[in-house]
């Protein structure tokens, strides 16, 4: 397992938990340095003061505030550390949600909380056993990293884990992306979910995995061996415009039933009504509207 990131206590109520916060994700990208191209000789990040041109050592660097007119003021790490708030040191419980109730975008890295010691396990998984059997997750607060955070704790089999969230103000407000409005016919929409319920699964495909990281590798290998990588595969190029969406739609659907290995034959689905088609549909069923009136006897009274 990972080292601890941060370690404190969960509170919520009367309740404490002493945790270890240990990261749930890892980055698996290849990573490259900066090289001289002469010598493939790996380059240095200086850290160089402004001033007097002098390369410093870590212990001779420290952290500043710039103010409005320039001037900077110091903050040190143990100022940061003993700043007033309950969340120093533990990850503060202010309320149970549903988790439907809490939008995606708001949610950012995750982190397991493992029980420090034998004194929390009992009250860990009393915790992790409320929130399964409630259905919702945890909203805290914790000051991590820097800076305050807000939280969402929720159960992953037999762990509780905590996702950092971002605060309401960090969205951006999506109104001025939004397409102008435009009119959509019944039968693309149709054709639309016909799509969707041929792409569906229950869950989350396992075959999902990443292709560039794959491809960058055996580039990195081949060349290692002093060889040529791989020719990368040709691709048709995208039209630039859909020209008939429900055609489009159509073999959409037929193309992902025959990568499930279902028959490729798909059902017709719902023609577009042009804007003539339905007038003449309409003015029909006025005139057959009128006949059936003009033929109806008057009833005696």
């Amino acid at each position: 397992m990972p080292r601890p990131v941060w370690s404190g206590a969960i509170s919520f109520g009367l309740v404490t938990i002493p945790i270890k916060v240990l990261p749930a994700t890892e980055d698996r990208s290849v990573r490259f340095r900066h090289v001289h191209l002469e010598d493939m000789s790996p380059i240095r990040n200086r850290k160089v003061c402004e001033v007097d041109g002098k390369e410093l050592r870590q212990d001779e660097i420290g952290k500043g505030y710039e103010l409005p007119g320039g001037d900077t003021v110091q903050i040190t790490d143990e100022e940061l550390e003993s700043l007033p708030l309950p969340t120093a040191k533990a990850i503060e419980i202010e309320a149970f949600v549903p988790v439907e109730s809490i939008d995606p975008i708001r949610i950012a890295a995750g982190y397991y909380l493992a029980a420090d010691g034998p004194v929390a396990a009992k009250p860990h998984v009393l915790l992790r056993k409320a929130l399964e059997r409630s259905s919702k997750v945890a909203i805290a607060k914790l000051a991590f990293h820097g800076r305050e955070r807000l939280a969402l704790l929720r159960v992953v089999d037999d762990a509780i884990l905590l996702h950092t969230m971002r605060w309401p103000d960090e969205i951006r407000d999506p109104s001025e992306l939004t397409p102008q409005p435009t009119e959509l016919d019944e039968g693309e929409l149709e054709g639309a979910l016909a799509l969707m319920d041929t792409m569906s699964t229950d869950t989350l495909p396992p075959e999902f995995h990443d292709e560039y990281r794959e491809a960058l590798e055996q580039t990195i290998a081949a060349k290692a061996e002093g060889k040529m990588p791989a020719a990368p595969v040709a691709e048709k190029e995208p039209a630039g415009q859909v020209v008939d969406l429900m055609a489009a739609l159509n073999a959409s659907v037929e193309k992902a039933r025959e990568q499930r290995g279902e028959p490729g034959t798909v059902h017709e689905m719902p023609k577009k009504r042009t804007a003539k088609k339905q007038a003449a549909k309409k003015s029909a069923a006025k005139k057959t509207s009128a006949k059936k009136s003009a033929g109806r006897k008057p009833r005696s009274a």
